[in-house]
């Protein structure tokens, strides 16, 4: 059994969704439902039945109240950070940011520092309100304007229609087979297309697979760091995270600069991952989305059962009520610090000892990506894996590459897929004729589609332009969040639970900062790709 879901006594079934009430300025109401609303209660007369009450935020309707689960223990292994993990060990800690190591020195890697420490606050704070509600952050959006919401609708085509992690781990995978990338990449997408129709949960499908690859990540690069590298290079690979400041001349040139902002959003899980992660959060039962239904495969999806039309809240007036949404924070900080920022720091590690340890291998490799050979720093690492004893460790790197691409597509496919289902389910007319688990479907395989027309026949010269457009993009579909995340949790949550004045000046400096850094590149250099 999912130990963050309640036992299913405990889940109130679809059905006691009442109708639109009347919206009220506090939490509780206190004016009787309406007559067809009353639970039919045998031995309780009609005037004595039990009131209904709600959280009123935004002009959508109110949620009901309803008792929050019990949090599991803090300590714990698996977790729906396990997609955050995934997209953040990823082609940012493996190709992006020791790329940019071999070009400009371990120092540059203070702003990855930065980069990933804000993303486990955002982490955080995302959690907030998906646990205390049980709906996606895009619906908290909508709560407060809905045109918000619809930006990131579209944000969401605009940045991640681009298969970018699966080419770049389709091209480290010819590099092993002698296979073209673009077979390989069309491959691995309609692989991802059909594993994702034939689970009866997607969720529960990925969180087994992507545990497991992530372990073998984990495990296998640290090992060959320890092989190839020194202990000077892992010194100055720490070092390189406190040098604040450091920001060689060249990488100040419209060349480099934009690449080292996307490099920055890619510090981590990059995007929209983040708001998607508070759908994975429900499907996990953290919270309050104990109450709400599992997202199925197309072949299951009959079985999937009525998503109630809104969230729920808790009482947060009720001291019992409050221990239990402490001990949720404590399981998911323990996600944020531990999992996704101790995980992700690790794994970066050991790929930019690789890469220090690449440059005596071969020392011109800098000159060769300066040069336009952007795929020259994925070369130069098989180099120092081969160091490691035996060519066989230079074709482990390359399937490692192409391992990371694949567990960034399974997790991106999803999560795009999943955030366009549930606000079309929610906000767009008619769309609930569907099930939420079919509209999944249509997106995931509309994705699939134009990204086999993208790598056949795509304006993008290979793998490394697409992932750093992607990167790029990203970087702007960040600043806005935090600045969405700054006005959902503030104006929507009941004040008990809303963010302390700490972490809202940390969301907000990571909204200054992804923002800032994309327009200073476009006003400054005229290039923001």
């Amino acid at each position: 059994m999912d130990p963050t879901r309640p036992e299913s006594g405990d889940r109130p079934a679809s059905a006691d969704a009442p109708p639109h009430q009347p919206l009220v300025p506090k939490q509780r109401q206190t004016e009787p439902p309406e007559p067809e609303t009353i639970p039919t209660i045998e031995s309780t007369a009609q005037d004595t039945a039990p009131k209904e009450r709600f959280w009123k935020a935004g002009r959508l309707e109110p949620m009901p109240i309803r008792p929050l689960p019990k949090a599991p223990p803090s300590i714990h292994i698996l977790g729906p950070t396990v997609f955050l993990v995934a997209l953040g060990v990823g082609m940012g800690e493996s190709y992006m940011w020791p790329r940019l190591v071999l070009l400009f020195g371990p120092e540059i890697r203070w702003l990855f520092l930065v980069g990933v420490s804000l993303q486990a606050v955002v982490m955080l704070e995302m959690s907030r309100y998906a646990m205390a509600t049980g709906e996606s952050i895009f619906f908290g959006a909508a709560r407060v304007f809905k045109p918000l919401m619809w930006f990131f609708f579209v944000t969401a085509i605009a940045v991640y229609v681009w298969p970018g992690h699966l080419s770049a781990g389709a091209s480290a995978f010819e590099q092993v087979t002698g296979i073209p990338w673009q077979a390989t990449g069309v491959a691995g997408m309609l692989l991802v297309g059909v594993v994702f129709t034939l689970a009866k949960v997607v969720y529960n499908l990925l969180e087994n697979v992507l545990s497991i690859c992530i372990g073998i990540l984990v495990v296998g690069t640290s090992l060959v760091a320890a092989l190839v590298g020194s202990f000077a290079d892992l010194a100055s690979t720490i070092t390189g995270m406190f040098a604040v400041g450091y920001l060689p001349d060249e990488a100040m040139t419209p060349t480099w600069f934009p690449v080292v902002v996307g490099a920055i959003a890619f510090a981590g899980p990059s995007g929209m991952q983040q708001m998607w992660y508070t759908l994975h959060l429900r499907d996990k039962g953290a919270g309050m989305g104990a109450h709400i239904p599992k997202i199925r495969g197309l072949r299951h999806a009959e079985e999937q059962e009525t998503m109630p039309s809104r969230g729920f809240m808790f009482d947060t007036d009720d001291p019992a009520e409050m221990t239990k949404w402490k001990g949720w924070r404590r399981w998911v900080t323990f996600d944020a610090f531990v999992l996704f920022w101790g995980i992700t720091m690790l794994v970066t590690i050991s790929f930019t000892v690789l890469a220090q340890a690449s440059t005596r291998i071969d020392p011109g490799v800098a000159d060769v990506i300066r040069g336009g050979d952007q795929g020259a720093s994925l070369d130069a690492m098989a180099g120092s894996f081969s160091a490691a004893g035996s060519p066989v460790f230079g074709t482990m790197f390359y399937c490692f590459i192409a391992l990371i691409g694949l567990n960034a597509t399974l997790g991106l496919f999803d999560s795009f897929s999943r955030g366009q289902a549930d606000m079309t389910y929610y906000f767009v007319p008619g769309a609930k004729k569907f099930s939420i688990s079919k509209i999944y479907a249509f997106f995931l395989w509309a994705l699939i589609a134009f990204g086999i027309g993208v790598l056949l026949f795509g304006p993008a010269d290979g793998p490394a332009a697409i992932l750093d457009t992607l990167a790029f993009l990203s970087a702007f579909a960040m600043g806005a969040y935090c600045v969405v995340l700054l006005l959902v949790n503030n104006i929507t949550l009941p004040k008990p639970i809303r963010p302390g004045i700490v972490s809202n000046a940390l969301i907000a400096f990571a909204a200054v900062f992804y923002l800032g850094a994309l327009f200073y590149s476009l006003f400054a250099f005229g290039v923001v790709i």
